[in-house]
Protein backbone atom coordinates (compact mmCIF):
# COMPACT_ATOMS: atom_id res chain seq x y z
CA UNK A 1 0.00 0.00 0.00
CA UNK A 2 1.24 3.25 -1.17
CA UNK A 3 2.20 5.13 2.02
CA UNK A 4 2.11 9.41 1.35
CA UNK A 5 5.24 11.15 1.85
CA UNK A 6 6.17 12.34 5.16
CA UNK A 7 3.47 10.14 6.87
CA UNK A 8 4.54 8.66 10.11
CA UNK A 9 4.43 4.70 9.54
CA UNK A 10 3.67 2.75 13.19
CA UNK A 11 3.60 -1.26 13.40
CA UNK A 12 0.88 -2.34 15.11
CA UNK A 13 2.75 -4.59 17.25
CA UNK A 14 1.80 -4.21 20.84
CA UNK A 15 -1.56 -2.26 20.13
CA UNK A 16 -1.41 -0.46 23.57
CA UNK A 17 1.51 1.99 22.58
CA UNK A 18 -0.16 2.11 18.49
CA UNK A 19 -3.29 3.11 19.95
CA UNK A 20 -1.94 5.85 22.29
CA UNK A 21 0.26 7.22 18.93
CA UNK A 22 -3.79 7.04 17.64
CA UNK A 23 -5.21 8.99 20.58
CA UNK A 24 -2.61 11.61 20.05
CA UNK A 25 -3.00 12.07 16.33
CA UNK A 26 -6.98 12.52 16.62
CA UNK A 27 -6.50 14.77 19.21
CA UNK A 28 -3.92 16.92 17.26
CA UNK A 29 -6.22 16.80 14.00
CA UNK A 30 -3.64 14.72 12.24
CA UNK A 31 -5.66 12.70 9.66
CA UNK A 32 -5.02 8.77 11.12
CA UNK A 33 -5.46 5.64 8.78
CA UNK A 34 -4.88 1.78 10.42
CA UNK A 35 -4.01 -1.01 7.94
CA UNK A 36 -5.28 -4.16 8.80
CA UNK A 37 -5.96 -7.25 7.07
CA UNK A 38 -9.72 -8.60 5.80
CA UNK A 39 -12.82 -7.35 7.46
CA UNK A 40 -11.19 -5.46 10.48
CA UNK A 41 -14.69 -5.73 12.78
CA UNK A 42 -14.65 -9.90 12.56
CA UNK A 43 -12.66 -10.51 15.38
CA UNK A 44 -9.94 -7.29 14.04
CA UNK A 45 -9.01 -4.62 15.36
CA UNK A 46 -12.16 -2.51 15.09
CA UNK A 47 -13.45 -3.57 18.64
CA UNK A 48 -10.31 -2.17 20.62
CA UNK A 49 -10.29 1.19 18.33
CA UNK A 50 -13.86 1.51 19.43
CA UNK A 51 -12.99 0.85 22.89
CA UNK A 52 -10.84 4.22 22.94
CA UNK A 53 -13.28 6.22 21.75
CA UNK A 54 -11.44 7.06 18.33
CA UNK A 55 -14.24 7.73 15.69
CA UNK A 56 -13.71 5.14 12.72
CA UNK A 57 -14.83 5.07 9.28
CA UNK A 58 -14.13 1.38 8.66
CA UNK A 59 -13.24 0.03 4.75
CA UNK A 60 -13.38 -3.50 5.10
CA UNK A 61 -11.94 -6.36 2.76
CA UNK A 62 -12.93 -9.43 2.18
CA UNK A 63 -12.36 -11.60 5.52
CA UNK A 64 -10.79 -14.54 5.53
CA UNK A 65 -13.97 -16.93 6.49
CA UNK A 66 -15.58 -15.51 3.72
CA UNK A 67 -12.53 -16.37 1.27
CA UNK A 68 -12.37 -19.67 2.57
CA UNK A 69 -15.98 -20.05 2.07
CA UNK A 70 -16.13 -19.08 -1.32
CA UNK A 71 -12.86 -21.01 -2.32
CA UNK A 72 -14.70 -23.78 -0.81
CA UNK A 73 -17.79 -23.06 -2.81
CA UNK A 74 -19.83 -23.19 0.17
CA UNK A 75 -23.03 -21.20 1.17
CA UNK A 76 -22.00 -19.73 4.84
CA UNK A 77 -24.94 -17.89 5.90
CA UNK A 78 -25.86 -20.47 8.46
CA UNK A 79 -21.77 -21.10 9.85
CA UNK A 80 -20.73 -20.34 13.18
CA UNK A 81 -17.50 -17.99 13.49
CA UNK A 82 -15.31 -18.21 16.36
CA UNK A 83 -11.88 -17.62 17.23
CA UNK A 84 -9.21 -19.59 19.03
CA UNK A 85 -6.26 -16.33 18.77
CA UNK A 86 -5.35 -15.01 21.43
CA UNK A 87 -7.47 -17.20 23.94
CA UNK A 88 -8.08 -20.46 25.45
CA UNK A 89 -8.93 -22.49 22.72
CA UNK A 90 -11.37 -24.84 24.07
CA UNK A 91 -14.37 -22.84 23.58
CA UNK A 92 -13.87 -23.06 19.53
CA UNK A 93 -12.90 -26.73 19.61
CA UNK A 94 -16.49 -27.51 21.51
CA UNK A 95 -18.32 -25.08 18.99
CA UNK A 96 -16.44 -27.38 16.32
CA UNK A 97 -17.67 -30.56 18.30
CA UNK A 98 -21.17 -29.07 18.83
CA UNK A 99 -21.91 -27.41 15.86
CA UNK A 100 -22.62 -28.51 11.69
CA UNK A 101 -20.76 -25.73 10.40
CA UNK A 102 -18.30 -23.92 12.44
CA UNK A 103 -15.40 -21.35 10.98
CA UNK A 104 -11.87 -21.04 13.09
CA UNK A 105 -9.76 -18.09 13.24
CA UNK A 106 -6.40 -19.76 14.67
CA UNK A 107 -2.81 -18.38 16.33
CA UNK A 108 -0.15 -20.54 16.28
CA UNK A 109 -0.57 -23.45 19.27
CA UNK A 110 -4.02 -23.72 18.66
CA UNK A 111 -4.02 -24.16 14.67
CA UNK A 112 -5.43 -27.22 12.49
CA UNK A 113 -3.29 -29.53 14.17
CA UNK A 114 -4.43 -28.91 17.56
CA UNK A 115 -7.68 -28.71 16.93
CA UNK A 116 -7.62 -31.88 14.33
CA UNK A 117 -6.31 -34.00 17.09
CA UNK A 118 -9.61 -32.15 19.71
CA UNK A 119 -11.74 -33.35 17.04
CA UNK A 120 -10.60 -36.91 16.82
CA UNK A 121 -14.25 -38.92 17.52
CA UNK A 122 -16.11 -36.75 16.32
CA UNK A 123 -17.67 -37.53 12.32
CA UNK A 124 -16.17 -34.13 11.05
CA UNK A 125 -14.59 -33.19 7.81
CA UNK A 126 -12.18 -30.24 7.72
CA UNK A 127 -11.18 -27.78 4.83
CA UNK A 128 -7.93 -26.09 5.79
CA UNK A 129 -7.39 -22.95 3.72
CA UNK A 130 -3.79 -21.51 3.79
CA UNK A 131 -1.95 -18.34 3.11
CA UNK A 132 -5.40 -17.01 1.04
CA UNK A 133 -5.17 -14.57 -1.71
CA UNK A 134 -1.49 -15.36 -2.22
CA UNK A 135 0.56 -16.79 -4.42
CA UNK A 136 1.12 -19.42 -1.93
CA UNK A 137 -2.89 -20.16 -1.12
CA UNK A 138 -4.04 -23.72 -0.40
CA UNK A 139 -7.23 -25.00 0.38
CA UNK A 140 -7.48 -28.98 1.55
CA UNK A 141 -10.01 -31.06 2.83
CA UNK A 142 -8.38 -33.36 5.67
CA UNK A 143 -9.58 -35.81 8.40
CA UNK A 144 -9.18 -34.80 11.62
CA UNK A 145 -6.76 -37.37 11.98
CA UNK A 146 -4.81 -36.52 9.01
CA UNK A 147 -4.86 -32.70 10.37
CA UNK A 148 -3.03 -33.38 13.49
CA UNK A 149 -0.19 -35.04 11.62
CA UNK A 150 0.37 -32.37 9.20
CA UNK A 151 2.18 -29.35 9.65
CA UNK A 152 0.22 -26.07 8.52
CA UNK A 153 1.53 -23.15 6.88
CA UNK A 154 0.02 -19.82 9.34
CA UNK A 155 -2.08 -17.76 8.04
CA UNK A 156 -4.84 -20.43 8.17
CA UNK A 157 -8.52 -20.42 8.67
CA UNK A 158 -10.26 -23.56 9.39
CA UNK A 159 -13.70 -24.91 8.35
CA UNK A 160 -14.80 -27.51 10.15
CA UNK A 161 -18.07 -29.58 8.63
CA UNK A 162 -20.13 -32.23 9.90
CA UNK A 163 -20.61 -35.61 7.99
CA UNK A 164 -24.21 -36.43 7.76
CA UNK A 165 -24.75 -39.87 9.83
CA UNK A 166 -26.21 -41.30 6.88
CA UNK A 167 -23.32 -40.54 4.80
CA UNK A 168 -19.78 -42.42 4.32
CA UNK A 169 -16.89 -40.70 3.85
CA UNK A 170 -15.85 -39.83 -0.03
CA UNK A 171 -13.11 -41.97 -0.91
CA UNK A 172 -10.65 -39.02 -0.98
CA UNK A 173 -11.48 -37.95 2.12
CA UNK A 174 -11.06 -41.39 4.05
CA UNK A 175 -7.64 -41.78 2.38
CA UNK A 176 -6.65 -38.79 4.70
CA UNK A 177 -6.59 -35.81 2.42
CA UNK A 178 -7.93 -34.01 -0.79
CA UNK A 179 -6.72 -31.14 -2.63
CA UNK A 180 -10.43 -29.04 -3.74
CA UNK A 181 -10.57 -27.89 -7.26
CA UNK A 182 -12.34 -24.88 -8.05
CA UNK A 183 -15.51 -25.83 -8.17
CA UNK A 184 -15.08 -27.47 -4.24
CA UNK A 185 -16.88 -30.22 -2.63
CA UNK A 186 -20.02 -30.53 -4.75
CA UNK A 187 -22.74 -32.42 -3.66
CA UNK A 188 -22.05 -32.66 0.25
CA UNK A 189 -24.18 -30.90 2.42
CA UNK A 190 -22.70 -29.72 5.57
CA UNK A 191 -24.96 -30.21 8.53
CA UNK A 192 -26.29 -33.96 8.61
CA UNK A 193 -29.43 -34.09 11.01
CA UNK A 194 -28.30 -30.80 12.26
CA UNK A 195 -30.55 -27.22 11.68
CA UNK A 196 -28.12 -25.88 9.21
CA UNK A 197 -28.69 -22.48 11.06
CA UNK A 198 -26.58 -23.22 13.98
CA UNK A 199 -28.81 -22.04 16.73
CA UNK A 200 -29.30 -24.34 19.47
CA UNK A 201 -32.83 -25.83 18.45
CA UNK A 202 -33.88 -25.27 22.03
CA UNK A 203 -33.79 -21.62 21.51
CA UNK A 204 -36.87 -20.83 19.91
CA UNK A 205 -38.55 -24.47 20.25
CA UNK A 206 -39.59 -24.90 23.95
CA UNK A 207 -36.32 -25.03 26.23
CA UNK A 208 -35.20 -27.93 28.18
CA UNK A 209 -37.15 -31.12 30.43
CA UNK A 210 -39.09 -32.38 27.78
CA UNK A 211 -41.79 -35.26 28.40
CA UNK A 212 -40.38 -38.51 28.57
CA UNK A 213 -42.50 -39.46 25.10
CA UNK A 214 -40.20 -37.21 23.52
CA UNK A 215 -37.42 -39.63 24.13
CA UNK A 216 -37.00 -43.51 23.40
CA UNK A 217 -36.12 -45.38 26.19
CA UNK A 218 -36.06 -49.19 27.95
CA UNK A 219 -38.16 -50.17 31.09
CA UNK A 220 -38.63 -46.29 32.23
CA UNK A 221 -34.74 -46.27 32.15
CA UNK A 222 -34.77 -42.22 32.05
CA UNK A 223 -34.06 -38.84 34.22
CA UNK A 224 -38.28 -37.86 34.79
CA UNK A 225 -38.48 -34.76 33.40
CA UNK A 226 -38.72 -32.88 36.52
CA UNK A 227 -35.39 -34.32 37.84
CA UNK A 228 -33.96 -32.93 34.11
CA UNK A 229 -34.93 -29.63 34.23
CA UNK A 230 -32.82 -29.22 37.81
CA UNK A 231 -29.89 -31.00 36.39
CA UNK A 232 -29.24 -29.46 33.17
CA UNK A 233 -29.40 -26.51 34.52
CA UNK A 234 -26.64 -27.13 37.05
CA UNK A 235 -24.83 -28.35 34.54
CA UNK A 236 -25.00 -24.91 32.87
CA UNK A 237 -24.62 -26.42 29.29
CA UNK A 238 -23.97 -23.59 26.70
CA UNK A 239 -21.98 -23.20 23.08
CA UNK A 240 -18.31 -23.82 23.82
CA UNK A 241 -18.45 -26.09 26.77
CA UNK A 242 -18.08 -29.87 26.60
CA UNK A 243 -20.46 -31.58 29.26
CA UNK A 244 -20.37 -35.46 30.08
CA UNK A 245 -23.19 -37.55 30.21
CA UNK A 246 -22.07 -40.93 32.21
CA UNK A 247 -24.05 -43.64 32.73
CA UNK A 248 -25.97 -41.93 29.65
CA UNK A 249 -29.10 -44.63 29.28
CA UNK A 250 -31.71 -42.94 27.21
CA UNK A 251 -29.34 -39.75 26.69
CA UNK A 252 -31.83 -37.35 27.65
CA UNK A 253 -29.68 -35.20 29.70
CA UNK A 254 -26.99 -35.30 26.59
CA UNK A 255 -29.45 -34.89 24.49
CA UNK A 256 -30.87 -31.54 25.93
CA UNK A 257 -27.46 -30.42 27.11
CA UNK A 258 -26.58 -30.40 23.16
CA UNK A 259 -30.02 -28.41 22.85
CA UNK A 260 -28.93 -25.95 24.51
CA UNK A 261 -25.60 -25.50 22.32
CA UNK A 262 -22.72 -27.49 24.30
CA UNK A 263 -20.56 -29.97 23.03
CA UNK A 264 -21.46 -33.56 24.67
CA UNK A 265 -20.03 -37.25 25.46
CA UNK A 266 -22.22 -39.23 26.36
CA UNK A 267 -20.57 -42.90 28.30
CA UNK A 268 -22.78 -45.70 27.84
CA UNK A 269 -21.74 -49.60 29.02
CA UNK A 270 -25.00 -51.06 27.32
CA UNK A 271 -24.77 -51.48 23.63
CA UNK A 272 -28.38 -51.47 22.73
CA UNK A 273 -28.99 -48.52 25.07
CA UNK A 274 -26.00 -46.75 23.25
CA UNK A 275 -28.10 -46.92 19.78
CA UNK A 276 -31.00 -45.79 21.83
CA UNK A 277 -28.65 -42.65 22.47
CA UNK A 278 -28.23 -42.04 19.34
CA UNK A 279 -31.92 -42.54 17.93
CA UNK A 280 -32.71 -39.97 20.65
CA UNK A 281 -29.81 -37.51 19.04
CA UNK A 282 -30.82 -37.98 15.40
CA UNK A 283 -34.61 -37.43 16.54
CA UNK A 284 -33.85 -33.74 18.44
CA UNK A 285 -31.47 -32.89 15.51
CA UNK A 286 -28.15 -32.84 17.39
CA UNK A 287 -25.15 -34.12 18.13
CA UNK A 288 -23.91 -36.01 20.87
CA UNK A 289 -20.64 -38.46 20.58
CA UNK A 290 -21.46 -41.79 22.49
CA UNK A 291 -18.09 -43.79 23.99
CA UNK A 292 -19.71 -47.80 24.83
CA UNK A 293 -17.74 -49.06 27.50
CA UNK A 294 -17.53 -49.32 31.51
CA UNK A 295 -16.81 -45.85 33.28
CA UNK A 296 -14.88 -45.35 35.19
CA UNK A 297 -12.76 -47.82 32.44
CA UNK A 298 -14.20 -46.28 29.33
CA UNK A 299 -13.21 -42.07 30.85
CA UNK A 300 -9.67 -42.79 30.33
CA UNK A 301 -8.34 -40.45 27.14
CA UNK A 302 -11.38 -38.38 27.09
CA UNK A 303 -11.38 -34.69 26.46
CA UNK A 304 -11.49 -32.65 29.30
CA UNK A 305 -15.42 -31.88 30.37
CA UNK A 306 -16.26 -28.95 31.54
CA UNK A 307 -19.37 -30.12 33.65
CA UNK A 308 -20.19 -33.82 34.44
CA UNK A 309 -23.67 -35.36 35.11
CA UNK A 310 -23.11 -38.93 37.10
CA UNK A 311 -26.41 -40.98 35.54
CA UNK A 312 -24.86 -44.30 37.21
CA UNK A 313 -22.35 -45.79 38.86
CA UNK A 314 -20.73 -46.16 42.28
CA UNK A 315 -18.34 -44.45 44.06
CA UNK A 316 -15.43 -45.56 41.56
CA UNK A 317 -17.03 -43.79 38.76
CA UNK A 318 -17.26 -40.23 40.66
CA UNK A 319 -13.69 -39.95 42.01
CA UNK A 320 -12.40 -40.98 38.31
CA UNK A 321 -14.67 -37.83 37.18
CA UNK A 322 -13.45 -35.39 40.26
CA UNK A 323 -10.00 -36.34 39.32
CA UNK A 324 -10.44 -34.56 35.85
CA UNK A 325 -11.26 -31.71 37.67
CA UNK A 326 -14.07 -30.49 35.83
CA UNK A 327 -15.71 -26.85 36.84
CA UNK A 328 -18.92 -28.51 37.72
CA UNK A 329 -20.46 -32.32 39.07
CA UNK A 330 -24.10 -33.11 39.07
CA UNK A 331 -25.43 -36.63 39.80
CA UNK A 332 -28.66 -38.21 40.57
CA UNK A 333 -29.13 -40.51 43.81
CA UNK A 334 -31.98 -43.01 45.21
CA UNK A 335 -30.53 -44.21 47.19
CA UNK A 336 -29.98 -42.45 50.82
CA UNK A 337 -27.10 -44.53 51.75
CA UNK A 338 -24.82 -43.37 48.71
CA UNK A 339 -25.48 -39.63 49.60
CA UNK A 340 -22.75 -38.59 52.45
CA UNK A 341 -20.42 -40.55 50.78
CA UNK A 342 -21.05 -38.82 47.38
CA UNK A 343 -21.01 -35.63 49.61
CA UNK A 344 -17.75 -36.47 51.09
CA UNK A 345 -16.30 -37.52 48.16
CA UNK A 346 -16.65 -34.04 46.31
CA UNK A 347 -15.72 -32.02 49.29
CA UNK A 348 -12.68 -33.66 49.52
CA UNK A 349 -11.47 -32.87 45.91
CA UNK A 350 -11.71 -28.97 46.62
CA UNK A 351 -16.04 -29.19 45.77
CA UNK A 352 -18.43 -26.86 46.99
CA UNK A 353 -21.86 -28.89 47.20
CA UNK A 354 -25.37 -28.44 47.00
CA UNK A 355 -27.96 -30.76 46.73
CA UNK A 356 -32.38 -30.96 46.67
CA UNK A 357 -34.25 -34.47 46.98
CA UNK A 358 -37.02 -33.65 44.73
CA UNK A 359 -40.11 -35.48 45.00
CA UNK A 360 -42.67 -34.74 42.00
CA UNK A 361 -46.65 -35.95 42.01
CA UNK A 362 -48.00 -35.49 38.33
CA UNK A 363 -51.69 -35.64 37.70
CA UNK A 364 -53.64 -38.64 36.96
CA UNK A 365 -57.51 -39.15 35.71
CA UNK A 366 -59.73 -41.59 37.93
CA UNK A 367 -62.81 -42.97 36.41
CA UNK A 368 -65.73 -40.53 36.32
CA UNK A 369 -63.55 -38.07 35.78
CA UNK A 370 -61.69 -37.18 39.40
CA UNK A 371 -57.85 -36.57 39.20
CA UNK A 372 -55.61 -37.89 41.58
CA UNK A 373 -51.81 -37.05 42.17
CA UNK A 374 -49.65 -39.69 41.76
CA UNK A 375 -46.21 -39.52 43.00
CA UNK A 376 -42.84 -40.63 41.40
CA UNK A 377 -40.16 -41.51 43.10
CA UNK A 378 -37.77 -39.31 44.98
CA UNK A 379 -34.23 -38.38 43.76
CA UNK A 380 -31.37 -36.74 45.57
CA UNK A 381 -29.49 -34.05 43.24
CA UNK A 382 -26.22 -32.97 44.08
CA UNK A 383 -23.75 -30.48 42.61
CA UNK A 384 -20.73 -29.69 43.14
CA UNK A 385 -18.50 -26.76 41.84
CA UNK A 386 -14.62 -25.55 42.32
CA UNK A 387 -14.34 -22.41 43.47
Amino acid sequence: VPVPAGAATVALGSLAPAVRRLTAAVADGVPAVVLASGDPGLFGIVRRLRAAGLPLRVVPAVSSVAAAFARAGMPWDGAAVVTAHGRDPRPALNACRALPLVAVLTAPGAGVAELGAGLIGWSRRLLVAEHLGTDAERVREVTPERAATETWSDPHVLLSIAIPADAGRADAVAAGCVELSDAGPAGRGSSGGMRSDNQPAAAPYGGWALPEARYAHRDSMITKSEVRALVVARLRPRLGRLVWDVGAGSGSVGVECALLGAAVLAVEQDARAGETIRANAAAHAVDVRLVVGRAPAALAGLPEPDAVFVGGGGPEVLAAVVAREPGRVVLTLAALDRVAPAVGLLRAAGYTVEGSQLSAARLADLPGGSIRLAATNPVVVLTGERP
